[in-house]
């Protein structure tokens, strides 16, 4: 599913585009169509950290829950 796809092109991966490319997910089953997409923007944050380059364009804006998390951590920290 991300093979082959630029950086910003992976980064447009939805969940429904993961429960499309197997074929559907049963509904009790969704929820890993959600972990998937929180791991594509994972892994694609650890690439770019590890290369020094800006992860301003993985777009966080706190949707998913490792992010939240992260930015709960953060404000427990002030």
């Amino acid at each position: 599913l991300v093979r082959g796809k630029t950086v910003d092109e992976a980064l447009k991966i939805t969940n429904k585009a993961v429960a499309e490319a197997l074929d559907g997910l049963p509904p009790v089953k969704m929820h890993c169509s959600n972990l998937a997409e929180e791991a594509i923007r994972a892994a694609i944050e650890d690439y770019m950290k590890r290369n020094g380059l800006s992860d301003e364009s993985t777009g966080c804006d706190a949707c998913c829950r490792r992010c939240d998390d992260i930015h709960h951590h953060d404000e427990d920290d002030d």
